[in-house]
């Protein structure tokens, strides 16, 4: 730059315009986080119109549902690899072209298989934006504001979550206004148009997040590795003052330098590279993956996707829990802000601490709740089984009736009063839910509840509880035998009716969620992010955020297809009181083991976990 360049463009200016990018840089990076956030949430409010107008098996149904996880752990195996090689805002601008695409895929679909891919293309999307959007900002941004930047990623995710339940909800009422008319042809066309219009109004974020991709510059540590040195100092310019650019651009240097003498020293030894078992490598993806593991054994993706069902249960009305879902998702992103608030001021370590200790106490409360309602269920298996019909399934419409008729084979009265514990069910307002097995394949139905007049009956048949294929089946039961499974009886193993609470119950128990939800949101959802990103040393940052990620989906997966069957075999309360010793756990990792990385650079952390004597770390 010539002289008359240098002086032109004033200390004041070169701020502001710092500023301006470093704010471009971080809404770009949000709206990857809104995709996020829409992927997971976008289907909730979808998928009862879909059900409604698909003709799908549950079975076909289910798969719909899990396509975006099974697309989002593929791509998130390597997103790592691709993040190295194509570079992170490359791989940026891929994952939201392909979420742009899975858009129309999935709303102009006529049969199973173009939406499934369109689903599969979702999770594609999802499982790199996990990935490599928090890497990125970890990489790019200063480290003063590294803090507060990667938690706008969580931010924006939860404002994705909060308007996939708003637009579901706009669509709801539409749809009950369409019902008023009592056309049922009309009803069908408009449910059909109101699951595709749901996804057709998440394509724009997508479209703008590509566009914002092409206009950031690449992370500067990443042109470094390739030997990009001046445009590494370039990227580092457009965020940061000449000052911290060049300090820095030192500091990659300083780290470049030691690896190549530690190489040095391992080839003078007859050694050909540097051990990845070192400890500088080890403890930090160790430390990194079982706090993904545990963010997610919690149960937070679990009491999100249940939410609606674990209101009913507790005692409120649909209209009231479908209402309660919404003020949920305002508790997460309301208390998300707070948290990107504290992060940088108060500290990582400080916000997990204080937010695993609350939600322990927190679902620990909400456990209490549920446990004084389901001491007094009844198990009303024998009677159930009396039911079942020569086709070996089951259709039982739970009304007032039905429940006095169960509970009346355990010896209730019909006063809701007594000794026994039937006696002191209320049939006008019991719950039922069954676990039952073909062969060695057990499921378990929803809870239904009396009071619930639109309710439809309880359906056991052997579609509804057997894998699709043997591949499912492997998943489900490797050592169940699917062929015996297919002409085997129904079995009823548990029919648990037990009385639903009152409206003020499923009011405190909202209130133990939202406590959890707010606690959750300003600790470790919004410090998750910056541990996977921040942790993980420069060499296996992008692999080794793609394997602790995948732990977190994984363990995910796996609590999502235990909830109900668990549920429905010990209660919501030993679903609660589980989470609360998962995060238990939790708190007892980030007290005992987790450094603060609060205003420390990348490779300040580093070289904390080489054992090295640096200053202030």
């Amino acid at each position: 730059m010539s002289a008359h360049g240098s002086t032109s463009r004033t200390p004041a200016a070169a701020s502001a315009a710092t500023r301006r990018y470093n704010t471009f840089l971080l809404l770009v990076s949000g709206l990857g986080g809104l995709l996020y956030g829409i992927d997971v949430g976008i289907i909730g409010g979808a998928y009862p119109y879909l059900e409604a107008t698909s003709g799908f098996t549950p079975g076909q149904l289910s798969d719909v549902v899990a396509a975006v996880l099974l697309g989002s752990v593929f791509s998130t195996l390597f997103a790592g690899m691709l993040a190295d090689w194509l570079g992170r805002r490359t791989l940026m601008g891929l994952s939201g072209l392909a979420f742009a695409l899975s858009i129309p895929v999935i709303a102009l679909s006529h049969g199973l298989g173009s939406l499934l891919m369109g689903r599969l293309l979702q999770g594609v999307s999802a499982g790199l934006i996990g990935v490599v959007v928090p890497l990125y900002l970890a990489e790019c941004l200063a480290a003063s504001h590294r803090g507060r930047g990667t938690a706008i990623f969580q931010w924006m995710l939860t404002l994705g979550i909060v308007a996939a339940a708003l637009v579901g909800m706009y669509f709801s009422y539409r749809v009950d206004a369409v019902a008023k008319m009592a056309d049922p042809a009309a009803l069908f066309r408009f449910k059909e148009h109101a699951w595709r219009g749901i996804f057709w109004v998440s394509l724009p974020p997508g479209v703008v997040f590509v566009l914002g991709s092409l206009m950031v510059t690449e992370s500067p540590r990443w042109l470094f590795r390739r030997g990009q040195r001046q445009r590494a100092h370039d990227a580092l310019l457009r965020s940061r003052t000449p000052e911290q650019a060049a300090l820095e651009l030192e500091e990659m240097d300083a780290s470049a330098r030691n690896a190549a003498n530690a190489a040095g020293a391992q080839a003078q030894d007859g050694r050909t590279g540097e051990s990845l078992l070192r400890r500088k490598y080890v403890i930090p993806f160790l430390l990194a993956c079982a706090i993904l593991a545990c963010n997610t054994a919690t149960g937070v993706n679990s009491i999100i996707g249940y939410n609606t069902g674990i209101l009913i249960e507790s005692g409120l009305s649909d209209l009231s829990a479908h209402w309660g879902y919404v003020i949920f998702t305002c508790v997460n992103f309301l208390m998300t802000s707070v948290g990107m608030a504290l992060v940088d001021r108060k500290g990582r370590r400080f916000l997990i601490i204080l937010g695993t200790a609350g939600i322990i106490v927190a679902e620990s409360f909400v456990g209490i709740l549920f446990k004084t309602t389901e001491s007094g269920s009844v198990d009303c298996r024998s009677a159930v089984q009396a039911m079942v019909g020569p086709g070996e399934q089951l259709s039982l419409r739970f009304d007032p009736d039905t429940a006095q008729k169960l509970l009346a084979a355990q010896g209730n009265t019909g006063s809701g009063t007594g000794s026994g514990a039937a006696n002191r069910i209320d049939s006008r307002r019991a719950s039922l839910a069954i676990i039952y097995s073909y062969g060695d394949f057990t499921a378990a139905t929803d809870f239904a509840r009396s009071d619930d007049t639109a309710a439809t009956p309880v359906e056991i048949t052997r579609a509804n509880c057997l894998p699709a294929n043997r591949i499912e089946a492997l998943f489900r039961n490797p050592f169940a035998d699917l062929n015996a499974a297919r002409s085997a009886p129904l079995r009823i193993q548990k029919a648990l009716v037990g009385e639903v609470p009152q409206p003020g119950h499923g009011w405190l128990v909202a209130l133990g969620i939202y406590a959890f939800m707010a606690l959750y949101a300003m600790g470790p959802g919004v410090v998750v992010w910056l541990a996977l990103s921040e942790l993980m040393p420069t060499r296996i940052r992008s692999n080794g955020m793609s394997i602790a990620l995948l732990i977190n989906q994984l363990v995910s997966t796996t609590l999502a297809a235990i909830f109900l069957p668990f549920v429905a075999r010990h209660g919501y309360s030993s679903m609660f009181f589980l989470f609360a010793a998962f995060t238990l756990v939790y708190f007892l990792v980030a007290t005992l083991f987790l450094p603060e990385t609060k205003g420390k650079t990348l490779e300040e952390i580093e070289a904390h976990f080489a054992g090295k004597a640096v200053a202030g770390v």
